[in-house]
């Protein structure tokens, strides 16, 4: 049976071969995902959060924000598109012309009812085990943000806060010294429903 699986895997080269039909795919271990185009809230959060940290990073310029379509390549099973990523001048080195080859300090996503267990689970571990810094879980529906962090001993995830813009939460990220992120600003004009 392994030997079945291991023959059909997905790599990164068939993620190639797919035509560009806007739909979202990504491999883990080397099992394919196929996810369709994002609905408007998911949108509306994602360009909330790129010009909040997009902002910040102007007056401090510690590394670069990016937003997917961008391929996350770790090895040829495990090809990912987080919605946002955020890679330090420190891990530089893994911005390719075609993709990011290695692990973002920051990977972010943001909820669809067709992802939710890929996201909170599968990617969630996916993160931790490549090593990604902290791996933000965005909730448009609910407005809550969960974020994981590398644990200091440096294995595996921690939830380091779940926050609710409800309550008019607000959180900070070691990834991002001074920057106060309220969820109000997060969530702001998406549309309800």
């Amino acid at each position: 049976m392994d030997a079945l699986r291991e023959a059909t895997r997905y790599t990164y080269e068939d993620l190639a071969l797919f035509p560009d039909d806007g739909l979202r795919r990504e491999i883990i271990d080397g099992e394919l995902y196929v996810s369709p185009s994002p609905a408007l809230p998911h949108q509306v959060v994602i360009g909330n959060l790129h010009f909040l940290i997009r902002g910040y990073l102007v007056g401090h310029p510690i590394g670069r924000i990016l937003l997917a379509p961008l391929d996350v390549v770790f090895t040829q099973f495990d090809v990912v598109e987080p919605d946002l990523l955020f890679v330090s001048h420190a891990r530089r080195d893994i911005l390719t012309r075609k993709n990011v080859s290695g692990s973002p300090d920051l990977a972010i996503e943001v909820l669809s009812p067709s992802r939710r267990r890929t996201d909170e689970i599968v990617k969630r571990r996916l993160y931790e085990r490549f090593d990604v810094c902290e791996y933000w879980i965005i909730d448009p529906e609910l407005e809550t943000v969960k974020v994981h962090r590398r644990a200091t001993s440096g294995v595996a995830f921690e939830r380091a806060g779940e926050y609710t813009a409800e309550t008019g939460d607000r959180f900070t990220s070691p990834l991002f010294p001074d920057l106060t992120l309220e969820l109000s600003s997060i969530f702001e004009d998406v549309p309800a429903g």
